[in-house]
């Protein structure tokens, strides 16, 4: 069964708040650019309902009125893995550190590597995560497209994530 986050998308659903967009605070010198303060963001566990195992997402930006995408770092510890989904805004994941797998509905899985970059087009059903011993972060930045940055499906099976 497909679950369709609201409009904001899973940004707003794993960041927990949303950044406020373009403005500078009045002890920026910057120009105009917004810097988010390391330690300014809380870490989020990644929820049951869209995880299998322990993962944390870190958000680093959302998205906003022209730069129609979001980044987050997400930590798997090993074997933890996300849930079936799409990105309708298509998907760059890159490995910043272990090792990790990720899955089609094709069946295909590819294993990953710290500094693979990965392209997942619009509306390709796939998932992501660490290996059976290895735990894996990844540096994401996710799309939207209509207001949607991602379309969570059912989780995947111990069979799935093994490749049987």
């Amino acid at each position: 069964m497909t679950k369709r986050l609201p409009k904001l998308g899973a940004a707003a659903a794993l960041t927990v708040s949303v950044l406020t967009a373009g403005a500078a605070s009045a002890d920026d010198h910057s120009h105009g650019q917004k810097i988010t303060k390391l330690g300014s963001q809380a870490s989020i566990k990644g929820p049951e309902k869209f995880f299998t195992g322990d993962a944390r997402i870190d958000p680093l930006f959302p998205a906003n009125e022209t730069a129609r995408y979001s980044g987050a770092y997400v930590t798997f510890e090993p074997g933890a893995r996300s849930a079936w989904h799409l990105h309708p805004g298509g998907q760059h994941i890159i490995v910043t550190s272990g090792v990790g797998r990720t899955g089609t509905a094709d069946g295909k899985i590819e294993e990953i590597k710290a500094g693979d970059v990965i392209w997942c087009p619009p509306g390709v059903k796939h998932w992501h995560g660490a290996a059976p011993d290895i735990a894996m972060t990844h540096l994401v930045v996710t799309g939207y497209s209509d207001g949607e940055n991602v379309v969570w499906d059912e989780h995947v099976t111990d069979a799935q994530y093994k490749g049987e």
